[in-house]
């Protein structure tokens, strides 16, 4: 049986992921959230982990936007 699509964490940790591993991840984690009853335990983790997901993106955005401003 395989595992709710989003419920297994990647194999590298969020900040050695790509853009597009990344992107992936967190698709992965809306549908499976989306999917599940909020009385669902396992639902407050996967919310953990795509605000987990979102911290890394935003990180990276500001990072770049930070990169782009210098001369």
């Amino acid at each position: 049986m395989q595992a709710e699509p989003g419920t297994e964490e990647p194999k590298h940790t969020l900040t050695a992921l790509t853009a597009f591993e990344l992107a992936r991840y967190r698709r992965e984690l809306e549908h499976a959230i989306k999917t599940l009853p909020e009385h669902v335990a396992v639902r407050e983790l996967l919310q953990q982990r795509l605000a987990e997901v979102l911290a890394e993106v935003d990180h990276r955005a500001r990072t770049a936007r930070t990169a782009s401003d210098r001369p």
